[in-house]
């Protein structure tokens, strides 16, 4: 490049992404992506780390597949990024300097002059072993272990892979990006002196919901993976060291262990039902079907809110009618202590929760978490009692009508509305390359947009003909069956974990 010296100079972060589970990124890795201006990402880094980069910048796929982009072309696009005065976060499976071609990178780097830094990453030949319950050390079995290229560089004539010396040992060896050359690493260990009947591991998509494992023998090892149709990108774990797996596999026994489940619930609250879900070993299909947004007009909050006073009770039915009040109550020039006077209802943990963010506890929360319970057991206040009930535009007028009944003065107002949510580029197909074995809805309106949006994308609602459907509540599970969705799961506590613990319950 000419006149490079004129241009401000950016930096590259090389950042290991780990060995495909999103949770194993370190925390300095997620804090760069979080502020850089270009993220240039592999083939193994998942998408799940794109959606934490910041708004507006710009994503560049250089993923090393037949037609895609090669190293130079790489090196090229990472010093005309940075040249361009950007910070750079280059993502890389895996650890950047464990057969990541980082070293590579960065000698390019440091001829132009360009600042660089590395963020080392948790390495899948490490990582991949331990969820597949082969540990690589053990006092028992070896006392050092070797990682191998399966990939060496084409360009060589002569392969540099001591092969006599991994034959002749007992250590354990563990191949990288070797499945293509699975047979020829097999035949040469054989040929060495490395018995045919030594253990061999051989693990696909590992740390990942699509893990499996395969357990062989280094000689039948190669047969079996074409029988069982093993595909990159895999681990290949060679000695006696895989016989621990016996004993301490885990990672296969969680509960949702691969299964598929759709969340439909918005973006900004579906985080909480996400990681549980995938702390029990699920692959979460995130489907927000849903998006909060504040009301068309403020003026009946506003003024619900500048008579304050005037109101003997508020009623919050969901976290969002809190934080929706509250924060426009502070944007008023308010704060809590203008609620002196009224005593607080909530229905269910998470508004209860919401409400101690804020300070408030709540006066009286009905046993179960419905409309109906409330209505059942709320307290006998006199009649003529002014209540405020601040929840979104559209929901049951049940609340309403029943307290208006009773002789109580209700005002209802719009703290906050549901659009329905543009679904993410994509979804169709991930929806359609293989079954999914949950769909979860947690309020009505998921499952009403979850039904336009399918028929909006074309979706065959046959696809989810063995899918198992999962309410929050019988007034959800109500929709669902109206919609052609029969829920075969519903929540006995209607929460979040309550939810989770049915799902759990159905599979164990």
């Amino acid at each position: 490049m000419k006149n490079e010296h004129r241009y401000k100079k950016g930096k590259v972060y090389l950042i290991g992404a780990g060995p495909g589970d999103p949770g194993l990124i370190t925390v300095k890795g997620k804090k760069i992506l979080k502020q850089a201006d270009c993220i240039i990402y592999d083939r193994l880094t998942s998408q799940e780390f794109l959606s934490c980069t910041p708004s507006g910048a710009e994503l560049i796929y250089v993923g090393k597949e037949p037609g895609i982009e090669s190293q130079s072309k790489i090196n090229k696009i990472l010093v005309e990024k940075a040249f361009q005065g950007k910070v750079i976060a280059r993502l890389k499976g895996g650890d950047p300097f464990v057969f990541g071609r980082g070293g590579e990178e960065c000698e390019i780097l440091s001829e132009k002059g360009i600042p660089f830094e590395i963020v080392p990453g948790v390495t899948s030949a490490i990582a991949v072993p331990a969820c597949a319950g082969i540990p690589v050390t053990h006092r028992d079995y070896n006392t050092c272990f070797s990682i191998i290229t399966g990939h060496e560089d084409p360009k060589k004539e002569i392969s540099t892979i001591d092969w006599p010396y991994l034959a002749s040992g007992k250590n354990p060896l563990v191949f990288l990006m070797g499945m293509e050359r699975l047979e020829d690493i097999t035949k040469k260990l054989i040929e060495y002196g490395r018995p045919g009947e030594t253990p061999v591991a051989v693990i696909n998509q590992g740390t990942t919901p699509s893990q499996k494992t395969l357990i062989s023998t280094l000689a039948e090892v190669s047969k079996k993976a074409k029988e069982e149709n093993f595909r990159p990108p895999c681990i290949i774990v060679i000695g006696n060291i895989v016989k621990l797996r016996e004993k301490i596999k885990w990672f296969e026994g969680r509960p949702l262990f691969s299964k598929r489940i759709i969340v439909t619930r918005a973006r900004a609250q579906a985080s909480d039902l996400c990681e549980k879900l995938k702390d029990l070993g699920a692959e979460v299909i995130e489907f927000p079907v849903i998006k909060i947004v504040p009301p068309e007009s403020y003026d009946a909050l506003d003024n619900a809110i500048q008579n304050i006073e005037n109101y003997d009770w508020i009623i919050f039915t969901s976290q969002n009618g809190v934080k929706h009040f509250l924060d426009r109550l502070y944007h008023l020039g308010k704060d809590v202590r203008s609620l002196y006077r009224a005593k607080i209802c909530s229905i269910g943990p998470a508004t209860s929760k919401e409400l101690r963010n804020f300070g408030l506890i709540a006066d009286y929360i009905p046993p179960k978490f419905v409309a109906e319970d409330l209505l059942a057991h709320f307290p006998d206040i006199k009649e003529g009692s002014k209540i405020l009930l601040p929840r979104v535009k559209e929901a049951r007028e049940i609340i309403v009508e029943e307290l208006t009944r009773r002789g109580y003065s209700v005002d209802l107002v719009t703290a906050y509305e549901t659009i329905m949510e543009k679904p993410e580029e994509g979804l169709k197909k991930t929806l359609e390359k293989q079954p999914v074995d949950f769909i979860t809805f947690t309020s009505s309106s998921t499952v009403k947009n979850f039904v336009k949006i399918i028929e909006e994308l074309n979706i065959n609602k046959g696809i989810f003909n063995k899918t198992t459907v999962a309410a929050i509540g019988p007034i959800t599970a109500k929709t669902a069956e109206e919609y052609g969705f029969k829920a075969e799961i519903i929540a006995t506590q209607y929460t979040i974990e309550g939810l989770v613990e049915e799902i759990v319950r159905r599979e164990t």
